[in-house]
């Protein structure tokens, strides 16, 4: 069953397993170009655990061609400051760069940060509801003389020309592309806390992304939920805690003594805060390949990433919209396309989760000569700037050379 009663449209029938951020916006993007889609989920319910991240430019000037950024702007918080990097011992600006009308000068978008449901929901708005399948967890694939047999835990099969794998770091998919051996612990973990904005302290009620750095930890915090709540994300030694789930509860006064001793505005911060989530951060050297004949990966099952440069949504997006084009500029030949889909962003998804990986040690340097070097650093930092090769990207100019718009996405 396709995702209308109207007449199967000319193209590749597909299915997207995994119905979290990625895989809704592959499907947004595919039905946007008139593309066949169906997404299967495990769960029995949308939902999105965990708490906020940053919908950086590269990813809302794509939310706004999905026609989706209005019910964004209404959700989100957005950015004045970013990057106020503050000591952890006394809470001392290091650092701080301003935001809001200058990003949207140089990219031609602000900078917003949301909760990760109500991401999702603004995605899924853009995907029609006879698109989704609930309760269906993908256990097998066998290859087709033509697509791909799609086997459920419940017994139940489906054929589709393209399977895309947008089932996360713990993908089945990518079982069928080669992708073999568990990801590896990175002997760190973090926490995650929302804190209701009337209990917070003032200075985290500020449009302003900030980031508390000290020895083998850091902290990020900064408004959601049009400012109803305050987000909290913390990161620090693993010790024995090995569960990698956003569902994982922790013990807020574990999180609380990993931060014992810093400033007291952070303090009061965690004081604020009554439950938290904690996750063991997993790591996974670049894939070799993320497409084998119809089938492909996106999102965390292709790049997993550490999210100190916080672009893993902001780069399942990217992939979204560039599988789409592919297959719809290729429709008779869907294995190329996907083909495509590769070549153009392994290289970039691969940079970011390099970089992304390199600022643990950065951050979380012990008190001494290095650390010192780095925070003198931050005077002549301009981070906005320097992430120009992330937020200035824009698929449609990458995959338009000839002038012509990348199919129902510009539209």
């Amino acid at each position: 069953m396709g995702i209308s009663d109207k007449p199967s449209p000319p193209g590749p029938r597909v299915a997207v397993v995994g119905g979290g951020i990625g895989g809704l916006a592959a499907a947004a993007f595919l039905h946007r170009a008139g593309i066949e889609v169906t997404v299967y989920e495990q769960a029995r319910e949308l939902a999105e655990v965990g708490a906020g991240l940053v919908v950086s430019p590269n990813a809302v000037r794509l939310l706004r061609r999905l026609g989706q950024f209005e019910r964004l702007r209404e959700r989100a918080v957005a950015l004045r400051t970013g990057w106020e990097f503050r000591r952890w011992a006394d809470g001392r600006v290091l650092f701080s760069q301003r935001l809001g009308d200058e990003c949207e000068r140089r990219y031609g978008e602000q900078c917003y940060v949301t909760h990760r449901a109500d991401l999702l929901d603004v995605v899924r708005a853009a995907v029609p509801e006879s698109a989704l399948r609930l309760n269906s967890r993908v256990v097998g694939l066998e290859r087709l003389t033509r697509g791909v047999e799609i086997a459920f835990a419940d017994g139940s099969r489906a054929v589709a020309d393209v399977v895309v794998g947008a089932d996360g770091v713990h993908t089945t998919v990518g079982r069928f592309v080669g992708r073999t051996g568990p990801p590896r612990f990175s002997g760190m973990c973090a926490y995650r806390c929302l804190v209701p904005a009337h209990r917070a302290p003032a200075f985290a009620l500020r449009p302003v992304q900030t980031l508390w750095l000290g020895p083998d930890r850091h902290l990020v915090h900064y408004p959601i939920s049009a400012g109803a709540l305050v987000n909290i994300v913390a990161f620090g030694p693993a010790h024995d805690w090995t569960t990698e789930s956003w569902s994982a509860e922790g013990r807020i006064e574990d999180l609380r003594a990993e931060f014992g001793g810093w400033a007291p505005e952070l303090t009061a911060l965690l004081a604020a805060a009554d439950s938290t989530g904690q996750w063991a951060l997993l790591d996974r050297d670049p894939l070799p390949r993320w497409t084998s004949g119809p089938i492909a990966l996106i999102g965390d099952a292709a790049h997993p990433m550490f999210p100190f440069y916080a672009q893993g949504a902001a780069q399942a997006l990217e992939d979204a919209a560039v599988l789409a084009h592919c297959l719809a500029d290729r429709p008779a030949d869907p294995q190329g396309a996907l083909e495509r889909y590769e070549r153009i962003r392994r290289p970039r998804a691969t940079r970011v989760q390099q970089a992304s990986r390199g600022r643990a040690e950065t951050n979380h340097l012990p008190d001494g000569p290095a650390q010192q070097a780095r925070d003198e650093s931050f005077a002549k930092e301009d981070p906005l700037t320097h992430n120009g090769w992330i937020y200035g990207h824009d698929p449609v100019i990458e995959l338009t050379s000839n002038g012509r718009d990348m199919r129902g996405v510009n539209e």
